[in-house]
């Protein structure tokens, strides 16, 4: 397996090593510059992705299964298809729902994930 590297042009998904950031959820860095990231999480039925806040603005996909997801004190359920944007410094955190997959992008890049 590999390590994804900044500036890397080709990133295959079945090569890149996944990280357990927390119970039921696996991140793979799949490409990322200084200015931008594009991340992969994957989530088990029932895991959470603590409500926290960074400076970096986030847009994450929905790609499969459902979560529900809490942005600046809002909550929502969301499914395969929807976006959401989350704006630097607002709190946010979701549970899934049904085991499932986020891609997220981020501007700049989350320096603590490399």
């Amino acid at each position: 397996m590999e390590k994804t590297v900044k500036n890397q042009v080709w990133n295959f998904n079945d090569r890149i090593d996944a990280k357990v950031c927390a119970e039921g959820v696996e991140r793979k860095i799949l490409a990322y510059t200084d200015e931008l990231m594009c991340v992969e999480n994957h989530f088990k039925k029932g895991a959470v992705g603590a409500l926290h806040h960074h400076p970096h603005t986030q847009i994450t996909y929905v790609v499969s299964g459902s979560f529900e997801f809490e942005i600046d004190g809002v909550r929502r359920v969301i499914k395969p298809g929807d976006a959401l944007l989350k704006r630097n410094d607002i709190e946010h955190g979701c549970v899934c729902l049904e085991d499932g997959i986020l891609l997220d992008i981020f501007t700049p890049m989350r320096q603590e994930f490399v």
